[in-house]
């Protein structure tokens, strides 16, 4: 299962399970991961997992920016479409900066994206 796990001065401080098939992320109450912080835009991103085109039994994490104010960044590049999420990417929404770690990601399925293209 794959988690986001916030970091505040390099401390882990929060971890959320990445259970569902699209966790919203955002200010507004109505989101599944809820950040009450002045950066952070009412509908921010949304992840998605979906099963792995490849692999059988192995899921795939994707972000997206929902049309944010101050954007969504993977590795400190801001992100305008859909962008798959790799173990150990740093994912900043607004101001707050998450790690996001995928302890069932294997080497095999990023070759498969590397033979893709």
């Amino acid at each position: 299962m794959a988690v986001l796990s916030q970091l505040v001065d390099n401390v882990v401080v929060n971890t959320f399970e990445l259970s569902a098939p699209a966790t919203r992320i955002g200010r507004r109450p109505d989101n599944d991961l809820q950040i009450d912080e002045i950066s952070v835009s009412g509908h921010h991103a949304r992840i998605d997992a979906e099963p792995n085109a490849y692999l059988e039994g192995t899921i795939d994490y994707y972000i997206t920016d929902e049309d944010s104010t101050n954007g969504t960044f993977i590795n400190d590049v801001r992100i305008d479409e859909r962008q798959r999420l790799n173990s150990y990417d740093m994912v900043r929404i607004g101001w707050n900066l998450f790690r996001f770690v995928d302890e069932e990601e294997n080497s095999l399925e990023k070759t498969a994206y590397i033979l893709e293209e």
